[in-house]
């Protein structure tokens, strides 16, 4: 097995034991990242986020969205 196979092999293991988790911080990180550029780039955030739940997915073939309630990324302060 191949050095970039183990490496896989260890985070898609940890991918499966803490999913949960990483989503809420990729959440976190979003909702931190729309707050501090007050909501001027909350589409290009939102994209980007997809793509890394997307990727999370892959990693463990299941889906470990939360899909309760405040998953979305905040209501953008208006100016």
């Amino acid at each position: 097995m191949s050095f970039l196979d183990k490496a896989k092999a260890k985070l898609t293991d940890a991918v499966d034991k803490h999913g949960d988790k990483i989503s809420g911080g990729i959440d976190k990180a979003a909702a931190a990242a729309d707050r501090k550029t007050g909501g001027k780039h909350t589409d290009k955030i939102a994209g980007a986020t997809g793509k890394a739940r997307d990727a999370l997915d892959k990693l463990d073939n299941k889906n470990d969205r939360d899909l309760g309630p405040g998953t979305d990324l905040p209501d953008a302060p208006r100016r």
